[in-house]
């Protein structure tokens, strides 16, 4: 099997983020976002998907961390989207249930080729330390838009912000796991009756 492996950078005037992933790697991280929060939800993606992720981001988070977050979700979206290629033999479908202490969230992941987030929460803050919670589900539809995936988040319960984020970062990366292993039952065909993704 070739490498899916994948290199992406976004040079912007907001941000200048550079990416390299190993989609078939054994959960090897290098991040520094500049929003210290979110390169703690970027580790549980490396971990729990099992991802070789290198990524550095210089952005205006003097301004607030929404360029950033955002910017770093469509970079690592193009970065899934390069590394899949045309997808032949994945199993396309991923799902995951994570808890964390009191908080349940659930992740759906159809790499379809059409984009799409279906996001589900209610925190219980409006912030956890300096991080807008607001910004993950930004994250989620930079990633969701431009990975040309279908995804379905929610969150289930909880009462700590933290705990519930954490549980939907981390159900994030088992599910991307699962949908892009390779089915050896499947050859290499496409996981559609349409023939195309």
């Amino acid at each position: 099997m070739s490498s899916r492996s994948a290199s992406v950078s976004r040079d912007t005037h907001e941000t200048k983020i550079a990416c390299s992933l190993n989609i078939d790697g054994q959960g090897a991280g290098d991040v520094n976002s500049g929003v210290p929060f979110l390169d703690h939800m970027l580790d549980q993606i490396v971990r729990h998907g099992l991802l070789d992720i290198k990524l550095s981001c210089d952005g205006d988070t003097h301004i607030d961390d929404h360029h950033s977050v955002e910017d770093i979700g469509i970079v690592l979206g193009q970065a899934f989207d390069k590394a899949l290629g045309d997808r032949k033999g994945i199993q396309r479908y991923g799902h995951a249930y994570v808890p964390l202490d009191e908080a349940l969230s659930r992740v759906v992941i159809d790499f379809s080729g059409r984009p799409g987030l279906h996001f589900n929460a209610e925190f219980s803050t409006a912030k956890v330390g300096t991080f807008d919670v607001e910004l993950v589900s930004e994250f989620f539809t930079g990633f969701a838009n431009h990975a040309r995936a279908t995804m379905h988040m929610d969150v289930i319960r909880g009462a700590n912000a933290h705990h519930q984020i954490e549980t939907l970062f981390k159900a994030f990366g088992r599910s991307l796991r699962m949908a892009c292993t390779i089915d050896d039952r499947a050859g290499d065909t496409l996981p559609s009756t349409k023939g195309a993704l």
